[in-house]
């Protein structure tokens, strides 16, 4: 299993983080690994919702839908894809920081079937990828990578 995970410190209120963390159909705006992302069930996040989250691998392109699995508004979102080749967990919290918020991702990747016999490779790539996401993320919510998120 690969994991990254980013702290981004953001003048923007806790509240206003956590609903544009939460709308799964963002992705694309700070993830260059998106191609795109689209709501296909549900209306706006909540634990019925589901993402198509189109993103680009070695050939091609991959959609995972992704479910909400767990929604706690303004606090923390879970959402976990699942295809034959790997399951990802996303789990998005989000925290007043003063005026401002801390919003943590902390995303796991694990291939699935035989392609399990190379999962500890993942991690290797997984880092270049997951800097990638951070810094759209650190674009998106005008804000600044921390080493750690304070509670």
């Amino acid at each position: 299993m690969a994991r990254y995970v980013v702290h981004v410190r953001s003048p923007k209120p806790a509240a206003e983080s956590f609903a544009y963390m939460a709308d799964l159909s963002n992705f694309a705006h700070w993830d260059p690994g998106v191609e795109h992302a689209e709501q296909v069930q549900g209306d706006g996040p909540g634990l019925d919702a589901a993402f198509d989250v189109a993103v680009k691998g070695i050939g091609g392109s991959l959609t995972l839908r992704y479910h909400i699995t767990d929604y706690d508004p303004p606090d923390k979102v879970v959402a976990r894809a699942q295809s034959r080749l790997l399951t990802s967990l996303d789990t998005i919290t989000v925290h007043g920081d003063g005026d401002g918020s801390v919003v943590t991702y902390d995303a796991e990747l694990k291939l699935n079937g035989i392609l399990a016999l190379v999962d500890p490779l993942l991690g290797m790539g997984f880092k270049r990828i997951g800097d990638r996401a951070a810094a759209g993320l650190v674009r998106v919510l005008d804000g600044e990578k921390v080493e750690e998120s304070a509670p």
